[in-house]
């Protein structure tokens, strides 16, 4: 398991582990936390991106599936942190998966994103080209074309799967540069206003962790999902407006929001896709998917969350972004979040 430490990865690693599976789980701690990782879990901290590290991994392992989750999973970031988005997406997963295909991988399992479908027409469907309109979304689609070209040629089977705008306990409050209902949530906790790109109308499906983690972890190891592309998330699109109010619901009920905490506009963010929902109808039908959490009822779990884990200070980037600084969102220029 890469990307073990990190939010999606670490509830992976306990459902493996109640299944009764031996894991090993791989982090750089970069993104994710140690405090994320299951104490019965063999734990190694190893940055994928460098490539001599991640073949003596994968030599120490001999890993029979890898579940990789490892990801720099900031999609709106990513065209001012290319350089990041290359060496910690495609840099990365190759660097894991051509050692592993030498020592006899049979399968790998590689969490991909939305972001391959770009700006088409949502609800977005497995049988739609990949037309990624950012970076991030480009490096998700060549790792998925590699993974197709290299099973082909090599013979190791693959499941491929396309989660989207997850949320849930566990999430990094801390980073003010993704996770729209994390942000929101731990800026209230902090009695600061929060902003909202553009006109708020941007239509976004939240899906919680709760629902997607056993599809995933379940179908990857079924023989069922061999070969195959799945959506999974919500089928419930939401307005970021919605998830405002969703989220003051969840602090204060039918009260107001308290001086100093409303939302704030600014412009939208660089090549943000206006509406990006998808289909799940494979996955319902090869893998039984449901997505069983309301919005609401997630965001009133995360809030219980939150509260006991108490508010984090966002961490941002030690050094300017790597390109284009002037251009970016003036949440991140001024750090405003």
């Amino acid at each position: 398991m890469t990307g073990a430490a990190g939010f999606m990865g670490s509830h992976a690693v306990d459902r493996l582990l109640d299944a009764g599976h031996e894991v090993v789980a791989a982090d750089s701690l970069v993104g994710g936390y140690r405090r994320n990782v299951n104490d019965s879990v063999r734990f190694e901290v190893c940055d994928l991106a460098d490539r001599t590290a991640a073949a003596n991994l994968i030599e120490a392992v001999h890993p029979e599936i890898i579940f990789h989750y490892a990801a720099d999973a900031t999609e709106g970031r990513s065209q001012f942190t290319p350089l990041s988005a290359m060496d910690n997406n495609i840099a990365a997963y190759l660097n894991t998966l051509v050692p592993a295909i030498d020592l006899g991988l049979k399968k790998m399992v590689l969490v991909s994103s939305m972001s391959v479908y770009g700006a088409q027409e949502p609800p977005f469907d497995e049988s739609m080209p990949r037309l990624p309109e950012d970076v991030y979304g480009a490096m998700k689609a060549s790792m998925e074309t590699a993974t197709e070209h290299l099973a082909q040629v090599h013979g190791f089977d693959f499941a491929i799967f396309r989660p989207h705008n997850v949320y849930g306990e566990r999430q990094n409050m801390a980073d003010p540069y993704r996770n729209v209902v994390a942000i929101f949530i731990n800026n209230v906790l902090r009695q600061r206003s929060f902003y909202i790109y553009g006109d708020g109308q941007q239509m976004r499906a939240f899906s919680y962790i709760g629902d997607i983690t056993p599809t995933i972890v379940d179908g990857g190891l079924s023989e069922k999902s061999n070969g195959m592309v799945f959506n999974v998330g919500s089928d419930e699109p939401h307005t970021i407006e919605e998830l405002a109010e969703m989220v003051r619901r969840a602090f204060f009920g039918d009260q107001d929001w308290p001086e100093g905490t409303a939302p704030t506009y600014v412009p939208d963010r660089p090549l943000e896709v206006k509406n990006a929902y998808c289909s799940h109808e494979r996955a319902v039908e090869v893998l039984g998917f449901s997505n069983l959490m309301t919005l609401q009822d997630g965001v009133d779990r995360m809030v219980r969350w939150a509260k006991e884990f108490g508010p984090q200070e966002p961490a941002y980037l030690s050094e300017q972004l790597e390109v284009g600084h002037d251009r970016a969102p003036v949440t991140w220029r001024e750090r405003l979040i």
